[in-house]
């Protein structure tokens, strides 16, 4: 940018500097927004004709009452449930869930529970 004649370097989509080309952060309620990069300072205007728009769903008033009833017979479980021996109890079903931990080119790590006496286990795949 030419400072003396307070022109633009180029002409960028909205949304991004026209000093360095770096995308700017989101205009908030007040002020102006700061170029992460140049650190040139910019309106509204930089922003064109974008809009934002989004709606908030909320829960409703007994989502998280423990009314939830559960049957003697039924075990409650902590994720999707696979037929698998439990090493503790010998129940037949574990629920699990899975987490990335090594790294990206090595597989999953495997996070099993018990339905029935909570016993937990991991395993590398």
């Amino acid at each position: 940018m030419d400072r003396k004649n307070n022109t633009v370097s180029f002409i960028s989509t909205p949304g991004f500097c026209s000093d360095c080309g770096s995308i700017l952060p989101l205009l908030g309620e007040k002020g102006d927004v700061k170029c992460y990069a140049c650190k040139r300072t910019w309106g509204p205007e930089a922003f064109g004709d974008m809009y934002m728009n989004y709606t908030i769903h909320f829960n409703k008033k007994d989502a998280y009452e423990s009314s939830k009833q559960k049957d003697d017979d039924e075990d409650e479980a902590e994720g999707p449930v696979v037929e698998r021996k439990c090493p503790q109890c010998q129940n037949d079903k574990m629920s699990y869930a899975t987490l990335q931990l090594r790294s990206a080119d090595e597989g999953q790590t495997v996070f099993y529970t018990c339905t029935k006496c909570k016993f937990k286990e991991t395993e590398n795949s």
